[in-house]
C-alpha cells in the first residue's frame, strides 16, 4: 500500500528513570539489547520494513547517546535528500502560544510539534514508543485505519492481568471500535492493553490537542507544561469518547523493555527462541562499530547463552547474554545475567540475576547479585551496576543492590 503520505514519529525523549542507573548517562532507547543491538532499533527496523520513510525522532534527555546510534538513520535508508530522518529538539521560542522545553509525555510531545504537523499535512501520522521489542508491518494498521473511517487506531496486544496494570486497557467490540480505555488501572479488567502505537488522523489530532489544551493548561504545575501528559492521561479518552477509535491486534511477540524486570525477561525470552532477531525477511537492523568475531577458550562453558562479537569466554557462562567485548576470565561465573560492552568479569568472581552496564570491572573473587527465590524475578531482586563502575576483588555486591555509574565498591 502507498505509504508516502505517513509521517511516523518516534517518542524518544524520555530519561527512562524506571531503568535507574542504567539511563543515569545515556536515553532509554539507547540501552543495549541482545548485545548487538539498542531498544530505538525496533520502531526504525519496523518502519523501514514497512516502507515508512519519513521519520521524525523527537529526543531531548541524554540525547547524544541516541543520536550516536542513529547514525544519523544510515543503517535503515533514512540517510535522504527528501524525508527520511528528522530530529525533533526541544526548543525555546518567543512565541507566546509555543511552549518551550522538555515535554512531559506523549500528548504534551504533539501539542508542542503540532504546527509542523499542520504545515506538513500527512495523510496519516503514526505515534509509536523506542523502547518496546516485536515486530509489526505498521501497513496493516495504516490498511485498517484507511478502511474503518477511523480517527485514531489503536495497536493492541496482549499480556498478564498483572502486567496489564502498567499500561493502558483497551476494550472494544467485536468491529474493532474502542469502547473502554483505562490507564495504568490499579485492578484490570482485562488483559488487552496499547502497545503505544498509534494511528492519527492528523487534522482530528491537532483538533483534540488544542481543544483539550484549554482545559488542561490551568492544571500544570510547572511553566510551560500544557497539562497534556501522556496519550493516557487525556487525549486517548478524548477519541475514544467520540466514537471512532479503532483496535487493531498486533500479531505475535511484544514486551514493554522500559523497566529491568521486564528487560531482563526479554533477554531471556531471546535466549530460548521466543524473539527471533534474524529473520531473514525482517531483519532488526542496527548501527554497530566492526569488532573481531567472539572467542571461547578450551576448557570454558558456554550454555543457553548469547555472546557478542569481540566477547571473549574462558570461565562459565549460562543463561546470559554478553556484549561485545566482555571478557569473562578462567574461573568467573555469569548466570542469568546481561553485561554491556567493555566490561570485564575477573577470575574467580561470580555475577548472578545482575544487569551490568558498559565498562564495569568486576574484580576477582568479588560476587555480584545471587539467586532470588520468586519468579518471575520483580525488579527490587535484581542487581543493577552502572557504567564505569569497579566492584573490588573478594567484595559483596548483594542481590537488589544499585551502583551508581563511575563508583567503586569494595
Amino acid at each position: 500500500m502507498d505509504t508516502s503520505g505517513v509521517v511516523a514519529i518516534v517518542a524518544a525523549g524520555g530519561r527512562g528513570s524506571r531503568m535507574e542507573v542504567l539511563t543515569d548517562r545515556r536515553a532509554k532507547p539507547a540501552l543495549p539489547f541482545g548485545g548487538n543491538y539498542q531498544l530505538i532499533d525496533f520502531p526504525l527496523s519496523n518502519l523501514h520494513h514497512s516502507r515508512i520513510d519519513e521519520v521524525w525522532l523527537c529526543v531531548q534527555y541524554q540525547a547524544d547517546s541516541l543520536l550516536e546510534q542513529i547514525a544519523g538513520g544510515r543503517p535503515w535508508d533514512l540517510d535522504r535528500t527528501r524525508g527520511g530522518l528528522r530530529i525533533v529538539l526541544p526548543e525555546e521560542s518567543r512565541e507566546e502560544e509555543t511552549e518551550d522545553g522538555f515535554a512531559t509525555g506523549n500528548a504534551d510531545l504533539l501539542y508542542r510539534i503540532r504546527d509542523r504537523i499542520v504545515e506538513r499535512a500527512p495523510e496519516a501520522v503514526v505515534v509509536m514508543s523506542a523502547d518496546h521489542v516485536y515486530e509489526f508491518d505498521l501497513r496493516d494498521a495504516l490498511a485498517k485505519h484507511r478502511d474503518t473511517g477511523s480517527e485514531c487506531t489503536v495497536v493492541t496486544t496482549t499480556c498478564s492481568r498483572e502486567e496489564a496494570s502498567e499500561h493502558a486497557t483497551v476494550h472494544a467490540r467485536r468491529d474493532g471500535t474502542v469502547t473502554g480505555f483505562r490507564y495504568k488501572p490499579d485492578r484490570p479488567t482485562t488483559r488487552v492493553i496499547a502497545a503505544e502505537i498509534f494511528v492519527y488522523d492528523p487534522e482530528v489530532l491537532v483538533e483534540g490537542l488544542e481543544t483539550l489544551f484549554a482545559t488542561t493548561a490551568h492544571r500544570a504545575d510547572d511553566d510551560g507544561d500544557t497539562g497534556l501528559g501522556d496519550f493516557g492521561d487525556h487525549l486517548i479518552p478524548w477519541f475514544v469518547a467520540r466514537g471512532k477509535t479503532m483496535a487493531h491486534a498486533l500479531p505475535g511477540y511484544w514486551i514493554d523493555a522500559g523497566r529491568p524486570e521486564t528487560y531482563l525477561q526479554a533477554h531471556r525470552d531471546l535466549i530460548d527462541g521466543t524473539v527471533d532477531l534474524f529473520r531473514p525477511d525482517w531483519p532488526i537492523l542496527t548501527h554497530q562499530p566492526q569488532r573481531n568475531a567472539s572467542r571461547i577458550d578450551a576448557g570454558a562453558t558456554v550454555a543457553d547463552s548469547m555472546l557478542s562479537s569481540g566477547a571473549q569466554v574462558s570461565g562459565t557462562v549460562r543463561r546470559s547474554v554478553l556484549g561485545p567485548g566482555v571478557v569473562v576470565e578462567r574461573g568467573a561465573t555469569v548466570t542469568d545475567s546481561i553485561i554491556f560492552a567493555d566490561s570485564v568479569i575477573r577470575s574467580g568472581a561470580h555475577v548472578a540475576w545482575s544487569i551490568l552496564d558498559e565498562r564495569v570491572r568486576v574484580g576477582s573473587g568479588a560476587i555480584v547479585g545471587g539467586r532470588p527465590r520468586t519468579r518471575p524475578v520483580p525488579t527490587d531482586r535484581i542487581t543493577l551496576v552502572g557504567m564505569d563502575s569497579l566492584i573490588t576483588a573478594r567484595s559483596r555486591v548483594p542481590l537488589g543492590a544499585r551502583i551508581a555509574p563511575g563508583r567503586r565498591h569494595s
